[in-house]
């Protein structure tokens, strides 16, 4: 593992080193995002990308949204964020139920929450502080989590049940905090629960992995699936996917 900066390297850095990891060039990510050239390199040579641009350039690589905008410090927008704090204990016990379901049953749950109807926003979603000491790798793996409404326990919680990562509540707010690096497995494990390709997330992360890791088993795959679609959910909704959840279990 690389020595990490004492601060953000910035997000073109970043942009710098997913694109040599996918062996892609500025053009090729402004022809598949449907931008100038021009942008894309200045914002590859140090520029702060605008909002509109990381809207285009998420889906051109391939990652969500809202996860662009932690990369990039950006404020996130409301249309992105969790739509109700208060859900997230139910979601995070929807997804810890789901994951000991069968697959059948796990797809007819997210089924459900993608057909749920979204209701109003009543308050601005704001994520617990991780008072980072530096804005490294730490603190955006977490802020990407937090934006899938999973609290530090939640996040102990839903990490215990889908990989082999098995952390106290408080870890997690240490690894925001940049006390605590990233590891080879830590990488793997957040970017399986976080629907992001491991060799990416290392990439951007500047974290070396030995061996090219496994792809996630279709558990953890439909986990991350859940937890992303359970976002729009108010918590009246999601109490009621968790007490499904449950009701389906067999033991």
């Amino acid at each position: 593992m690389t020595e990490h900066p004492t601060e953000h390297p910035g997000f073109g850095a970043l942009l710098t080193r997913l694109l040599n990891h996918r062996g892609l060039g500025g053009q090729d990510l402004a022809d598949r995002a449907g931008v100038g050239e021009g942008e894309v390199r200045a914002v590859l040579a140090g520029d702060d990308p605008g909002a509109n641009l990381l809207r285009r350039l998420a889906p051109a690589l391939g990652l969500h949204t809202v996860d662009l905008f932690v990369l990039a410090r950006r404020a996130v927008p409301d249309d992105m964020a969790p739509l109700d704090a208060a859900a997230a204990p139910w979601v995070k016990s929807a997804v810890t139920a789901a994951v000991r379901l069968p697959a059948t049953e796990r797809r007819d749950l997210l089924r459900l929450v993608r057909s749920l109807p979204q209701e109003e926003r009543h308050s601005r979603f704001a994520p617990r502080p991780v008072m980072p000491l530096a804005g490294g790798p730490g603190t955006w793996v977490v802020r990407m989590l937090q934006y899938r409404n999973l609290t530090w326990s939640g996040m102990a919680a839903t990490l215990a049940f889908t990989t082999p990562t098995y952390l106290s509540a408080a870890t997690y707010g240490v690894i925001g905090s940049g006390r605590k690096e990233l590891t080879p497995r830590l990488v793997t494990d957040f970017a399986a629960l976080l629907g992001i390709d491991a060799r990416d997330l290392a990439a951007l992360t500047d974290v070396v992995l030995r061996e090219v890791p496994p792809s996630p088993t279709p558990h953890v795959v439909d986990a991350a699936a859940l937890l992303w679609a359970a976002r729009r959910l108010s918590a009246a909704q999601a109490r009621h996917v968790c007490e499904l959840a449950r009701s389906l279990r067999k033991d």
